[in-house]
């Protein structure tokens, strides 16, 4: 059996990344005919060409990308036993890296990390993010969760799983001050100013519907993407938000803001994607345990 050259492979694998010979050779600090030497060998080792020129460009064959697809296993297993060898090898403090969608609800956050923040041997660190740039930094193994409210399109090539981890019922909550005596839930939508999520939402888009089924004609007096904000936009008593209760449970806990009325089939899904890893981090196992 003939040994790959593992030297080889990361030298041809920083040019496939890049797209360019100039600039890999630089960031190697290594000379571009020294980098062709090398990547010529590992075509010669593997039989196939991986590059072919196009003008100035280097443009990868078949060959090439699947090679590439290899190579990317290789190395970010490779940065996946270090990363888990350091951090077990740390025998007084250890690490968890948690990604959080910018808009979720921080309430939830503290909830799900309440299992290790009082712990002095836990390192923590929080990420605040898109849910695309989340994704990035956990298949580059620089997270090891993401907190999300929606599943992103998993596509063949995702090295993620997500988890449901709550479900949190969804109601009116706001000033008892801004809320008329009526008799039904659609009297009470049709009266009331509304602070709503937005339409990108999953939470609206039950709301809307269960709005369509009762015959009523909601008054939005705004439309939110952010948890925190919506709360803050209940607390000035201007409308009456809806809303997970967990997203403003200290308010609910002091009487600032009342449960006005739950909404029959609403709430929110929050989901925990972790990477599909041969060495998991054993802090999650911590945190998954408690949720649900």
């Amino acid at each position: 059996m003939r040994t790959l050259n593992y030297n080889h492979l990361f030298y041809f694998w920083s040019v496939a990344r890049d797209g360019n010979l100039t600039r890999a050779a630089e960031a190697l600090a290594v000379s571009q005919s020294a980098l062709s030497v090398q990547i010529r060998k590992l075509e010669a080792q593997l039989g196939h060409a991986l590059f072919e020129r196009r003008g100035r460009t280097l443009v990868l064959t078949e060959a090439g990308r699947i090679a590439l697809d290899y190579a990317d296993a290789v190395f970010a297993a490779g940065e996946e036993l270090s990363a888990t060898l350091r951090e077990h090898g740390a025998a007084q403090r250890r690490r968890v890296r948690v990604g959080a969608i910018a808009t979720l609800s921080r309430n939830f956050q503290i909830d799900f990390l309440e299992p290790i923040a009082n712990d002095p041997q836990v390192e923590l660190r929080l990420v605040s993010a898109t849910l695309r740039e989340l994704l990035e930094q956990l298949e580059a193994h620089h997270l090891d969760v993401v907190l999300t409210n929606q599943i992103p399109a998993r596509d063949a090539d995702a090295t993620w799983v997500p988890f449901l981890i709550a479900e949190q019922p969804v109601s009116l909550v706001g000033s008892p001050d801004l809320v008329p005596e009526c008799a039904t839930l659609r009297d009470l939508l049709d009266s009331v100013p509304l602070i709503l999520p937005t339409r990108e939402s999953g939470i609206r888009a039950g709301f809307d519907a269960l709005a369509v089924r009762l015959g009523a004609e909601p008054k939005v007096l705004a439309e939110v993407d952010d948890m925190a904000m919506l709360r803050l936009l209940a607390r000035k008593r201007t409308g009456i938000a809806v809303v997970p209760p967990i997203v403003v449970k200290d308010e609910l806990a002091t009487g600032e803001l009342a449960e006005v009325a739950s909404l029959p089939g609403l709430h929110e899904d929050f989901y925990a994607i972790t990477p599909e890893r041969r060495f998991p981090n054993p802090l999650l196992a911590r945190l998954l345990a408690t949720t649900g």
